[in-house]
């Protein structure tokens, strides 16, 4: 059998090539569906209720925010929603949450390191969210485009880890595998 000529070769490693990328396209896509798209109401235990610590507090609307039992009270409340608790069940499931961005680092890269946060000014403004509302992302590759507030789809693993920021305490992690400007599905 004669030796195939040279752009016979180039022909074959091309369809080869292409056979291959519509291959890894249709993973890709697949691996993409396995997302279950969640709410953040999902990320709250059902049964978890963080006003139960203050049934004891009457008229605060009455005092003054110079009064030492608001601070006093503010301290316990960021306590009770540093703590709270996440959904074990969730550990390890690959989700698709719509989110608000908190940055935490970035550069010229890239974005590498955020906050996902359910409502628009959550993190920014005091207080934060509990840390159940609150996932710790890590982008690898670092992503371009997205800034504080962006609203994202992200995509990823879902891990259960709390993490402390100058922007609040997480209860949830996320290796984002996609991060995509909001679009309603």
């Amino acid at each position: 059998m004669p030796e195939p000529s040279a752009p016979a070769l180039s022909r074959r490693r091309l369809l080869q090539g292409l056979a291959a990328a519509a291959c890894l396209g249709s993973a890709l896509r697949a691996r993409a569906a396995q997302y279950a798209e969640i709410k953040w109401e999902a990320l709250v235990p059902a049964d978890w209720e963080p006003m139960d610590e203050f049934r004891d507090v009457q008229e605060l609307g009455e005092l003054p925010d110079s009064d030492p039992r608001v601070q006093a009270l503010y301290d316990r409340l960021r306590k009770v929603w540093d703590e709270a608790p996440v959904v074990e069940s969730l550990d390890g499931r690959d989700v698709k949450i719509p989110s608000f961005v908190v940055p935490l680092e970035s550069g010229d890269k890239g974005l590498r390191e955020f906050l996902l946060v359910p409502y628009f000014g959550a993190c920014i403004h005091i207080p934060p969210p509990p840390a159940n509302q609150i996932i710790h992302v890590r982008a690898d590759p670092p992503v371009k485009g997205f800034q504080t507030m962006s609203t994202v789809w992200v995509s990823g693993t879902l891990g259960l880890a709390r993490a402390r920021s100058e922007m609040g305490t997480s209860g949830y992690s996320m290796k984002a595998a996609r991060v995509e400007r909001y679009r309603k599905n």
